[in-house]
């Protein structure tokens, strides 16, 4: 994939800082992630990246600093309405309902956009019963489109922690959005799984949805970004193309290290299959 560098910036964070009593998490963070690119965000465990991704979509208040999705300040909104803007993001641990099948625990991602509260449902069962047709053939495009159309009935505790992970990735979905983070998604999947998921990843990204991406393993990240962040101990030490990344001498000595540059040689990608 190439940078579009006449893009339009998606998201942006300026100079954004997270303390957590004495200990700063996240400290000044800037960067800019334009439109129609697959932005990573990498470094050390407890280098601050899934602080990075909650603090914009909400879950946690910002210390200072400002958050912008396109021309929207986020920062200072609730989870939800963050949501509202067309933000949806998977965690790095499982979030599905053990009782809900495959299909209920997707048809979850699409309550924010439910007009009916609980009294007009129980009284307007016309408008009720149309956004629960909706719903469900929404639900169904989706599942088609992940591929777990034969598993929509299935509970998930009954299935390969693969699909359970695409089930989450299929509930974000719902939402329509215009801008995806994942935390890890790759995440304790074998080497099929992770070829699947990384080929559902790109098809999602090519159907318009832009992709805010936190992921460990360096194979997916240097075959699918455009744009790549590196954090240590809360702060950016570096930022570019995975190229660049590669090359970079305070990224080696703080993540990837020396065997890394010697494995994948000079701006050289892997095919991950």
């Amino acid at each position: 994939m190439e940078n579009n560098k006449e893009s339009k910036t998606i998201l942006e964070l300026k100079n954004v800082t997270k303390r957590f009593a004495g200990l700063v998490a996240v400290k000044d963070l800037s960067l800019k992630m334009k439109e129609r690119t697959i932005h990573s965000l990498i470094g050390p465990n407890g280098a601050g990246k899934s602080t990075v991704i909650n603090m914009i979509t909400g879950l946690l208040p910002l210390t200072d600093g400002e958050i912008y999705h396109r021309d929207t300040k986020i920062s200072g909104m609730k989870a939800y309405q963050i949501a509202q803007t067309r933000c949806s993001r998977t965690f790095q641990n499982l979030k599905l309902y053990r009782s809900m099948t495959v299909k209920e625990n997707i048809m979850t991602g699409m309550m924010m956009d439910m007009h009916q509260g609980f009294l007009p449902f129980m009284f307007d069962f016309k408008k009720a019963r149309q956004e629960d047709k909706a719903m469900n053939e929404k639900a169904d495009l989706i599942l088609k489109f992940i591929g777990l159309q034969e598993l929509s009935n299935e509970y998930p505790a009954n299935m390969p922690y693969g699909k359970q992970k695409l089930t989450e990735l299929a509930r974000s979905l719902m939402l329509e959005p215009s801008l995806l983070f994942l935390d890890e998604p790759a995440a304790g999947l074998n080497p099929s799984e992770r070829v699947e998921f990384v080929d559902i990843i790109m098809k999602v990204f090519e159907s318009g949805i832009d992709i805010f991406l936190i992921e460990h393993n360096m194979d997916v990240i240097m075959n699918i970004s455009d744009d790549i962040t590196v954090i240590n101990f809360g702060s950016k030490i570096a930022e570019g193309t995975p190229e660049q990344i590669q090359e970079d001498p305070l990224v080696i000595e703080a993540y990837l290290g020396d065997r890394y540059k010697k494995e994948h040689g000079k701006g050289g990608r892997k095919c991950l299959k």
